[in-house]
Parts: structure tokens; sequence; C-alpha cells
């Protein structure tokens, strides 16, 4: 049967259905307004980490550079003859550049193969200090083709002032035997200085390590993490795969999730990393994404309550319209579907399996000798026996989305969407049996019963070009019925025209 509340439910459906769509557009477009805006976020912290790393990168460099200038020009020195004849207090003047006085450079010493300074540049006559242990002194005793050394933090023996590290290159003789060493320090305190005019943001990081992973400075600043060796964790893992790069991480010391840009300083085995926290990054992000989401989800909430309010309305109205729709779409004399929407059904199903495949199957039930019935017992009897046969019929036809009708006059038809040709045989069959179990006396019937014949055709995927031509195998194969001596089901015979078709007939019993 047809389902009569289908249109009541539909068109109020959609309108909720449109605002849900138009609410999910809106929340679409807000949503890639804020991954544009939170892409934003990220490019303007790469940018501004960038800058910060390539200033102090810079600034590292040129007084690194400095530096070994200072302490390449000892070792020329040394080198001369004439140099090392000189007046110790002038000697001094003529080694030493003022690079050696400059703020948080400390001594520069020259150290002999014994391992105790020989020359200093803050002290004459030089202090009385052994240094031979060191590793900035061990290094280049090892081995002569080490270059520029940076050293690892210590402690320096001389002054015992501030955290430093070792410049160091090696004296070698002119037999190419090991000479000592040269090694100017540097208080680390001049890398914290750097790193604090720097504008990180309350969760920033930025470190100065070593290559093998030995920490020099981190802000933020804490002493226990100086000279702590990182080798291992997750981040110096990715800052020794390349020369330069940048990703998320999460710190080992701090546990802290920040965006990192790496880079080597070229020419020194040091590693520079600036990071910003991933709240700072998208702190004022988060607060917008907050406002717009719910800007966004009042605005949907408010759209979405009218649609339903305005559904409501048109539902009741199609409540009214579906009342007087059933009235014209009803058979008064049986209570089934008329013709009319009977070929609207047809029509729809058949387009439902032309697009979609799957099988729709029709019936055809014609009411045997029925004008003799009339003649014989009066129409009013006629019309009993039409509702009789209409009540067998519904009682077999139960499933949603099937169809009964009156087709006309005697005939009636069923639709039976989803149903193949054994299926549809069978409900047939059931027909054709509850209809002469009735029993109804019709003598004029070689059967003496009132008795239907049925015509059964099946629809599969594109079989037939239209509804109409469906329906003509079905009359087609209720000819068959009746030729074969009624009061039986015939089917179509599938895969073959109309016009030229066949008829399977399965004789009642």
């Amino acid at each position: 049967m047809s389902e009569p509340n289908n249109m009541v439910t539909r068109r109020p459906n959609l309108i909720i259905a449109i605002s849900g769509v138009l609410a999910s557009a809106i929340l679409a477009l807000a949503v890639w307004v804020l991954a544009q805006m939170h892409d934003d976020a990220l490019r303007r912290a790469q940018d501004s980490v960038f800058n910060v790393s390539l200033l102090v990168e810079r600034d590292v460099s040129r007084n690194l550079e400095i530096y070994d200038l200072s302490i390449r020009t000892v070792i020329d020195g040394l080198k001369q003859s004439r140099v090392m004849q000189l007046d110790p207090a002038l000697r001094q003047m003529v080694l030493f550049d003022g690079s050696a006085s400059a703020k948080d450079m400390g001594s520069i010493l020259v150290i002999d193969e014994t391992g105790y300074i020989a020359i200093d540049s803050q002290s004459l006559p030089p202090r009385h200090v052994y240094l031979g242990d060191r590793d900035y002194f061990k290094v280049h005793r090892d081995s002569p083709s080490v270059g520029l050394y940076v050293s690892r933090p210590f402690m320096p023996r001389t002054t015992g002032a501030d955290m430093s590290i070792g410049l160091s290159r090696r004296i070698t003789r002119p037999d190419g035997s090991f000479g000592g060493v040269v090694v100017g320090t540097m208080r680390l305190k001049y890398f914290r200085s750097l790193f604090d005019g720097m504008n990180l943001g309350a969760g920033g990081s930025m470190a100065l390590m070593l290559s093998d992973g030995t920490m020099l400075m981190r802000r933020p600043y804490d002493p226990k993490t100086i000279g702590i060796n990182l080798m291992g964790t997750a981040n110096y893992s990715r800052f020794v795969q390349q020369p330069s790069g940048d990703f998320f991480g999460t710190a080992a010391i701090d546990g802290v999730e920040r965006w990192y840009a790496f880079r080597h300083i070229d020419m020194y085995p040091l590693i520079l990393d600036v990071a910003l926290s991933t709240r700072d990054i998208y702190v004022g992000w988060r607060r917008r994404a907050w406002i717009i989401g719910s800007l966004i989800g009042a605005l949907n909430l408010t759209m979405i309550a009218l649609a339903v309010l305005f559904a409501q309305q048109i539902r009741r109205r199609l409540i009214a319209e579906e009342e007087l729709r059933l009235l014209a779409s009803t058979d008064g004399l049986t209570g089934v579907d008329n013709r009319r929407t009977f070929e609207q059904s047809a029509e729809n199903e058949w387009r439902r399996v032309h697009r979609n495949g799957g099988s729709l199957s029709m019936l055809l039930i014609d009411v045997d000798s029925f004008k003799g019935f009339n003649d014989l017992y009066g129409h009013s009897a006629g019309d009993d026996a039409l509702i009789t046969v209409a009540r067998c019929i519904t009682q077999n036809v139960q499933r949603p989305g099937d169809t009964a009708a009156r087709y006309g006059g005697e005939e009636f038809a069923v639709l039976l969407p989803d149903t193949d040709q054994a299926g549809a045989m069978s409900i047939g069959e059931k027909i054709r049996a509850a209809v002469e179990a009735v029993g109804l006396g019709h003598v004029a019937s070689s059967h003496h019963v009132l008795t239907v014949s049925i015509g059964v055709a099946t629809m599969r995927g594109e079989a037939f070009t239209s509804s109409r031509a469906l329906v003509d195998a079905a009359d087609q194969a209720l000819y068959a019925a009746k030729d074969a001596g009624r009061n039986r089901v015939s089917s179509y015979g599938p895969g073959v025209p109309a016009a030229e078709g066949s008829a399977t007939t399965v004789v009642g019993r």
C-alpha cells in the first residue's frame, strides 16, 4: 500500500534539511577561515623565529670569528723569534689585542706541552695553573688536525668566576711535534645576555649546544641545564639530520610543546635552536576562534530553530492537504488506491529501479467471469465480491512500499518493489488461493466459485523502457492465464520484449 504520510513529513523535513545544509555550509566556511587564521599565526611565528635565529647566529659567529683571529695572531707571534725575545711586558702588547679584554671574554692563555700556563694575557708573570687535563688541551695533544676547538663548559681555575667555554688551537713546532695550546675563554653569560635580549614570549626557549649535544646555554636559564648532554633525545636527533630546519616537538628538559627552528652555525661545531611554545603561537587565534565559534553556533542554532518552527507550520498544512489527497487517491468502494495513484507509484518505482538497479514486480488481477456474476447476482453482490477480492489482496500485500489498487472495473493491480519473479509468483498464488478459498458461489464459472486470474511481470535494471511497458507485460501474462483456463497465475517471460513475450503459467489447484 502507498504511504499516506510521506508527503506530510517530506516537505517539512526538507526545510529542516536545507537549514541544516546552510548551517553546515556556514560552519564549513567558518572552519576554513579559522584554518587560514591558524596557518597565518604559525607563519607569523615562523618569520619571528627565523629573524631571531639569524640575528643570534650572526652575532655569535662574528664574535667567535674575532676571538679566533686573536688566537691565530698569538700563534703567529709565537713563531716569530723577534717577538719572543721582546721584553715580557712589550711582548704582551704585541701578542694580545684588545679583544682579550672585551666584555665577557676571559683570558687568552698559551699553554706549554706539559699543560702549564706559559703566557697569560691577564697576568705577568703568568699564573702557575695546570690545565693539561682540560678537554681543549687533550684534543690537540692527541690529534694535530682538529683546527679550532670549542670546549665543553667549565669553571675557570685561573679566576674561579663565571662558567666559560674555551676556543683553542694547537701550537705545532717546526718539526711537527706538539708544542702546546693557545686557548681563549669566553664567559657563558655573553650568551645569556644575548638570549635575554630576544622576545620569545612567556613559553619560548632558545638554546646553544655543541654538535655532540652538550648544552652551553639555554633560555629560560637554569644553571642545572648547563653542560647536560641531549644526545639521544627526540629533538636532538632532528637537529643533527640536516643543517637547518623546523618542526613541532616537546622539550626533554621541561616537557613543553614548541615549534622549533634550528641551524648549525657555519664553521663552528655549534647548533642554535629558537622555539616558541605552541600555546603562545595560538593564544590569539584561540581567543578569536572562541568568539567566531560562539557567534556561528548561535547563528546556526537560531536558523535551525526557525526552520523547525516553520516546518511545523508546513506540516500542519500538509496534513490537511493529505487528508484531501487521500480522498482523491483512494477507491471509494474497496478502500485501496485508485488507478491514478497506482500509475504514479508505478512510474516512481520504475524510475528508481531504472536508476539504481534492483527488481520490481507487478501483478494484474482480473476477477474471472465477473460480467456473468453481475448478471446473475446483481450489482450489489458484484460490489461485495470486489470488496472481498480487495480484502484478499491487502491481506497478502502488507510490506511497506507495496501498493494495491483498483485498476478499473473488476481489475486490480499490485506493485511489489524489491521482489523478484519467484517472490511475485508466490504472492500471486496466495492471493488466487485466498479468493478461491472464500468460496463465493458463481454458477456461471467453470470452477463454481468466484476466482481470479493473475498476470505477473518482473523488471530488473533496465529491462523495460517505461512503467507502461511493465504494465503491458503483466497484462500479457494475465491474458495467458485466462487463455489457459482462468484461476491461474502466469508470469511474463523474462528478457523477452512485451510484443513477443511468452508466459509461464502456474495452474491453480
